[in-house]
């Protein structure tokens, strides 16, 4: 659990020279209220799912990819080393990640979590419900940013279940289930997929209503969305991106959405003032091709981050 050493080049002192390598550090020594990084390092429910594993190493790869970037306004940041799901104990490691979570938020960090699988889902959910209050009153809305609904109805939780999940656990404590997706592929999503999602009253765009053309109609879509509740959950899956972009996913998509579209959407759910949790799923390094995935999947955590404490 301890954070690893970040590591990158030097340009200078001074805050004009800033980067992400050297405002960085260990959550342990936090003397005021900043951003937490908290690394999941699963790929479990990937396999579990029958996809293609490796994105277990996604948080160092993050990491790598975060470390030179230029900061260019202060940042306070801060890491938590990761929460490694060993012997196939998926659930043990997503209870751990949401007690993470949840001491971060209670000590008044923003938690971004660096996956891993999108079995992140379910264990941020779980950090981000305890953190907000077992009693809470206050709306959550989960934004998804991806090319699958993620409802499967498995016996198992999977990298596919975690919004199901998420929906079951709302509606047992008789809380509606707001939940929106953007960049949806219809061949990548089966009939009862659409049928559940209807069911449930999801509200999505495919990745064909996402095209750059249609960015405002985009933005409309996420603006209503987060006006609609007191907090936002935002969960970006890399395999929402072109797969010419974003090669190293498990499932890379055929179209996808254009990364533009991808950035704008982030900007605005992080100026709302309603972003609670913000984490990154599939990144998949073996899949990668010259580090590109990473890189896009760093540009964004870097948009979240700069434009949420610019709000």
């Amino acid at each position: 659990m301890d954070p690893p050493e970040w590591t990158g080049r030097d340009d200078g002192p001074g805050p004009e020279h800033l980067r992400w390598h050297r405002a960085v550090r260990p959550l342990p020594a936090a003397d005021r209220p900043g951003t937490a990084l908290i690394g999941f390092a699963s790929d479990e429910g990937v396999r579990r799912n029958k996809g293609r594993t490796g994105a277990v190493e996604g948080p160092a790869a993050l990491r790598r990819a975060l470390a030179p970037l230029a900061l260019h306004a202060p940042a306070v940041l801060y890491d938590a080393g990761d929460v490694r799901v060993d012997d196939g104990d998926l659930e043990s490691g997503q209870a751990e990640l949401g007690r993470t979570v949840a001491a971060a938020m209670n000590d008044g960090h923003f938690p971004v979590v660096l996956g891993g699988g999108h079995e992140v889902a379910w264990a941020s959910y779980l950090g981000l419900d305890s953190g907000l209050g077992a009693d809470r009153t206050r709306t959550l809305g989960v934004l998804n940013l991806d090319a699958h609904f993620d409802l499967r109805q498995e016996a198992v939780p999977t990298s596919g279940t975690g919004f199901l999940q998420i929906a079951e656990n709302e509606q047992a404590r008789g809380r509606p289930f707001r939940y929106a997706v953007a960049g949806i592929s219809e061949t990548g999503n089966s009939r009862v997929l659409f049928d559940r999602a209807d069911r449930l009253g999801v509200r999505y765009l495919t990745d064909t209503e996402c095209s750059p053309a249609a960015l405002e109609s985009v933005l409309d879509f996420v603006r209503e969305f987060v006006a609609s509740v007191d907090d936002v959950y935002l969960t970006l899956d890399l395999d929402v991106l072109p797969a010419w972009v974003a090669p190293g996913v498990s499932a890379p998509a055929a179209m996808g959405v254009a990364p533009e579209v991808v950035q704008a959407v982030i900007d605005t759910v992080a100026a709302s003032g309603r972003l609670a949790l913000f984490d990154v799923a599939e990144l998949n390094p073996a899949l990668d091709i010259d580090g590109r995935t990473a890189r896009v999947a760093a540009r964004m955590i870097d948009r979240v981050v700069t434009r949420r404490n610019a709000q």
